[in-house]
């Protein structure tokens, strides 16, 4: 312990006179105290002035000789007229980067304590303990006599073993080799930004959408067409020409609604004659509460669909596994672009989902927890209505884990004040406001997103029941 002390101290002791170096305060050719009086001044052991000293001496900023005082190393007198280093605004950053800093970042709380509806969160109950570890040992046992990065794209054996889940799941038939395994499907959609917009090229995006989607292709230089959605999804009739368009056919982010057969249609129409891709994100294209999951757009024009899933919504966000198909034709940029951005995901979480799919846990596993969740929306539908009756419309359950709920009466403005009344009621409370373009039309009712997927029963039923006294009270 009296040892980490010691080199704690010293390490300040450095910092200080590297710190006075920079600033000027001490010139090329300033003698340094004497180890003694620095020791005395610091109310340290000479033992470690010392070893401070000897440090900035192996480092050249400073020169000891036998029997002298320190003195500063030559070649580190300040230029004229230079600024010191602060930590304002940075210098010398890129077009992207400087994009990417005009993105309002998301305002990250704690959880709620009563009930957090934030969209997203799984309950940690739901994880598959068990089965986790039972194919985590057996990657682990079975790991290569050599330990070698893997290719770019992912685990062959993994990316076997999702084609053959995602046609018995989603009808999706592919090759392995259009499948890319990603760190989640925010790098998936990186991705696609990087390889198919240039600077300055529009791209379609709903409105209201999924914020950091919107994100990644602004930050590549894309800028967004917004196109307006409605009961049966975007509003596929005459969109204007654009280089990708971003959709979430399956269960519209956030409003719910289901791109039907005839929009479909008209959107792949567009984009075979604009010569356009686009970008299918089926987040949680498992949990349809009513019928079988809605087919994909990619199991219906596999050369313009690019698809992209992820496993946050099934087993946990905190992996970050994800994974795209590409057109065939795409499958070289998506790779080599996988392989410079960081060679590959992890081969352990790799090997661990390829088990779980090719032992069939993965779809018991999805089973139970669309099961659990089913029941969850159940509660949390009969609550509100208890609570709240006609004063409270309800959109887009019949799939996913989240609903809307908009509140009749309840002017959009009173959404600050309520979301701050009830995170200190215990309550997380999201609005749907923000998904909306920032420059267009917002709603005028104030609407919530509440997720449902990361509570019990018990925690829903009380969360609304707070919400509708705080309501009662705005009102």
């Amino acid at each position: 312990m009296v040892q980490l002390e010691q080199e704690g101290v010293a390490r300040r002791i450095i910092a200080a006179i590297k710190a006075q170096i920079h600033n000027g305060t001490y010139q090329p050719g300033d003698r340094l105290p004497s180890s003694r009086a620095f020791a005395a001044e610091w109310g340290a052991s000479r033992t470690t002035v010392t070893a401070a000293y000897n440090q900035l001496d192996a480092e050249g900023y400073l020169i000891i000789r036998q029997g002298a005082r320190a003195i500063v190393a030559p070649g580190l007198e300040r230029v004229s007229g230079e600024v010191p280093v602060t930590t304002g605004s940075p210098r010398n950053l890129s077009a992207f980067a400087r994009r990417l800093l005009t993105l309002p970042s998301p305002t990250e709380q704690r959880p709620a304590k009563v009930a957090d509806f934030r969209y997203g969160d799984l309950s940690g109950a739901d994880f598959p303990v068990l089965a986790w570890r039972r194919a985590s040992n057996k990657a682990i046992l079975n790991r290569a006599a050599r330990l070698r990065y893997g290719d770019p794209q992912g685990s062959f054996v993994l990316r076997n073993a999702l084609q053959a889940y995602l046609w018995r799941a989603r009808g999706i038939n592919c090759t392995p080799d259009q499948i890319v395994i990603v760190n989640g499907s925010q790098q998936g959609l990186d991705l696609c930004a990087r390889l198919l917009l240039d600077p300055g090229d529009p791209f379609i995006i709903e409105n209201p959408g999924y914020v950091l989607a919107r994100h990644a292709f602004v930050a590549a230089g894309g800028i967004a067409v917004p196109v307006a959605v409605d009961a049966d999804g975007l509003r596929a009739d005459s969109l204007p020409p654009a280089r990708l368009a971003y959709v979430t056919p399956s269960h519209q982010f956030p409003l719910g609604g289901v791109l039907s057969a005839t929009r479909r249609r008209a959107l792949l129409a567009w984009a075979t004659a604009s010569g356009a891709y686009i970008v299918e994100d089926d987040y949680d294209g498992e949990y349809r509460h009513d019928i079988s999951p809605i087919p994909p757009l990619q199991a219906l024009d596999a050369d313009s669909v690019i698809y992209v899933g992820t496993m946050s919504k099934t087993l946990s966000p905190t992996l970050r596994l994800g994974y795209l198909v590409v057109p065939a034709s795409l499958r070289r940029p998506f790779s080599e672009a996988k392989r410079l951005t960081d060679r590959h995901a992890p081969m352990l979480e790799q090997d661990v989902l390829a088990e779980l799919l090719a032992s069939g846990a993965y779809e018991r596993h999805v089973r139970s927890i669309r099961r659990r969740n089913t029941e969850r929306r159940q509660v949390l539908l009969q609550a509100l209505a208890d609570h709240f009756g006609s004063k409270a419309v309800v959109e887009g359950a019949d799939t996913g884990l989240h609903l809307v709920v908009w509140m009749k009466g309840t002017a959009a403005e009173q959404e600050d004040a309520i979301i701050a009344a009830a995170r200190s009621a215990g309550i997380g409370l999201y609005p749907v406001s923000p998904l909306y373009q920032p420059t267009g039309p917002r709603p005028r009712e104030a609407g919530f997103i509440l997720g449902y997927a990361g509570l019990d029963t018990e925690a829903l039923r009380r969360g609304v029941a707070v919400l509708a006294a705080l309501l009662a009270e705005h009102r």
